[in-house]
């Protein structure tokens, strides 16, 4: 059975169900933690020790904790990129990643792929209580991410910005969150912009690299992106 991230009333049920198995879906491990500004990065952490205390025992369960997804973090250079096959004219590359500092993305399909495989054993024991850390098999930065949006439009690109925090608007004007809550989610921001979640900070783990390894690289998934 696959949680849905912040669930905790699915869980409960859970416990008063057949269901044995639970591989749930985290957040970065960068923001799980009790005092972490990041809101959702504690709900996380208090779903997991939660699934920690002894009324629990009886399920067995997996918490996934992937990196910054590429969906979300190359959609402006894909809407950058078909906007300029469209029109031939250029607007502001605008990216929330930084130039040189280096981020493992991982594409949604390898965290579903090792979900799936985990879900798939008849005996998960050995990854019972297990935390794993996903990122992607590759290491890009912002300043990569140019390159890759000239070699799909065929031109230099004329402007990019970085550290783009203006999504965060659309946030609220979309009703996703409300006003209050952006200062925690650009607070998500700053491991990104420090480096932090690069393949050297926020490793992919060992049990996974062993059984489902991440396979997508950026271009990857840029390429399926812009074929959408």
């Amino acid at each position: 059975m696959a949680a849905k991230p912040g669930d905790s009333p699915s869980l409960h049920r859970t416990t008063q169900s057949a269901a044995p198995y639970v591989v749930r879906v985290s957040t970065n491990v960068e923001y799980v933690g009790p005092t972490n500004p990041v809101f959702y990065g504690r709900s996380h952490w208090a779903i997991e020790n939660l699934l920690s205390q002894p009324e629990f025992n009886g399920l067995q369960w997996t918490s996934l904790q992937p990196n910054f997804f590429t969906a979300s973090y190359l959609a402006s250079t894909v809407d950058w990129i078909k906007a300029y096959q469209k029109t031939g004219k250029q607007e502001v590359l605008a990216m929330i990643p930084v130039s040189d500092a280096a981020v493992a993305m991982i594409d949604p399909e390898d965290v579903g792929n090792i979900g799936a495989y985990l879900l798939a054993l008849e005996d998960p024991t050995r990854h019972n209580h297990a935390k794993y850390v996903l990122s992607g098999p590759e290491d890009v930065t912002g300043k990569r991410i140019v390159e890759l949006a000239e070699q799909y439009a065929g031109v230099k690109v004329q402007k990019a910005e970085f550290r783009d925090t203006s999504w965060l608007s659309d946030l609220v004007t979309a009703g996703v969150y409300p006003e209050k809550v952006l200062p925690s989610i650009l607070a998500g921001c700053e491991p990104l912009w420090q480096g932090r979640c690069s393949l050297t900070g926020t490793p992919t783990s060992k049990g996974v690299m062993e059984f489902a390894p991440p396979k997508r690289t950026v271009v990857d998934a840029l390429k399926a992106m812009l074929e959408e």
